[in-house]
Formats: C-alpha cells, sequence, structure tokens
C-alpha cells in the first residue's frame, strides 16, 4: 500500500528537504504510523536524485547494525545509509554510526520513534481520518463488513497505531465471514 502523503507533500519534497541538510535526517513516529511505508516510497526517489540508498531494517533487541558496512560499500557502493528502526542501536552506537558516515561521506537518514539527533525531514501521526482512508484505499471499492464506528473503536483501542488497527479490522472481517 502506497504512502498517503499530507497535504502539500510528496516524495520529492521530502528528498530535497534530506538535501538540503547535507542527506542527513531522521522521520519520528510511534509504532504503527507508516515510518517503513515512507521509506519504500522515498527509495525511489532518493535514487532520482542520485543517491545510491543502502537500506537496513532492525528490529527489537538489534543493538548493533548486522553488517560490516566497509566489506558492504566495496561489494555494492552506496552513498547514503537508511537505518530503518534507529531506536534499537544504543546511543553510543548510533554516535559511532553517525561518526562514520560522516567520515565516509555517507549520507545518514533514519527511522525511530524519538529524535536521534539528525535533522528532523518528517514526524508522522495517524489521525482518525487518515486511518478511515487509508482503510477506503484497501477495500478499493468494495463494500466493508464493517462501519466507520468499527473503524474509529479499533483506532482508539490501537492508540493510534495503524498497523495494529488493521490487524484488528482484519479479525473483524473474518469473524463476520460465514463458515466454511
Amino acid at each position: 500500500m502506497p504512502f498517503i502523503f499530507p497535504e502539500g507533500e510528496n516524495a520529492d519534497s521530502m528528498v530535497r528537504r534530506l538535501r538540503e541538510n547535507g542527506w542527513r535526517g531522521e522521520i519520528v513516529g510511534g509504532h504503527g504510523e507508516g515510518k517503513s511505508t515512507l521509506l519504500a516510497e522515498l527509495l525511489p526517489a532518493l535514487r532520482r536524485a542520485g543517491r545510491k540508498p543502502l537500506l537496513i531494517e532492525l528490529h527489537d533487541g538489534q543493538r548493533r547494525l548486522p553488517l560490516d558496512l566497509d566489506a558492504c560499500c566495496r561489494a555494492e557502493p552506496f552513498d547514503l545509509l537508511i537505518v530503518d528502526g534507529c531506536e534499537q542501536l544504543g546511543r553510543w552506537n548510533r554516535l559511532r554510526l553517525k561518526r562514520l558516515c560522516r567520515r565516509r561521506g555517507w549520507g545518514l537518514l533514519a527511522t525511530a520513534h524519538g529524535s536521534v539527533g539528525l535533522p528532523r525531514i518528517y514526524r508522522a501521526s495517524v489521525s482518525p481520518e487518515l486511518a478511515a482512508k487509508v482503510v477506503e484505499q484497501l477495500l478499493a471499492g468494495r463494500t466493508p463488513s464493517f462501519d466507520p464506528a468499527e473503524i474509529s473503536a479499533a483506532f482508539e483501542r490501537q492508540r493510534g497505531n495503524l498497523r495494529e488497527m488493521l490487524f484488528d479490522l482484519y479479525d473483524v472481517h473474518e469473524r463476520q465471514q460465514p463458515k466454511r
């Protein structure tokens, strides 16, 4: 599913902000607010802007980068390191990463739940209206098996976590299907 940009924003405007900040920046937001989805939309725009990105996804408990960046750069040259889930790295490892990127001349784009000390490129957030728009887009004209009140209730129950809200709605949909 494509990222739904706020009014006046698009991938190119965000890439422009990243370029203006010396190819250093952060995308901040809570769980399930679209940070990874936004990165997927930014990758082609970054390539169009002449960058060679390397995406690393960190998950719960990963306190170090899972690869040797120098060896990786020799095998497949890159000039923009993207770390999705940068909050997983401890403070010391984040400082080392920033320093390494500066020394090597690599840009650094990070997603995190809170600031990791880079210029802010985007603050992700989900409103009930955006959640309803995402559901509408996913249904693509099909009649939903739940009403707007159920969408709103799922959004509230999951405290704005769009990903978990969609899982909830999927469960509602499945429960309402006739047994086979």
